[in-house]
């Protein structure tokens, strides 16, 4: 996941669904623990989809 949301362009609900074979819920329950890490992650939307991206530490 930590490659998915690094990309340039960051990685979609679905597109870390179908990467990871997880359920939507535990994806998002993944992104959660991230956080909790101490990873900064954005969320910003990729047309109609929302998108979610690991800010780069300075």
């Amino acid at each position: 996941m930590l490659d998915l949301l690094s990309r340039t362009d960051g990685a979609t609900l679905d597109e870390m669904v179908a990467a990871t074979g997880w359920l939507p819920h535990t994806t998002r329950a993944a992104l959660t623990g991230l956080r909790k890490k101490g990873h900064a992650i954005t969320r910003d939307k990729r047309g109609e989809a929302t998108c979610y991206h690991i800010v780069a530490e300075a």
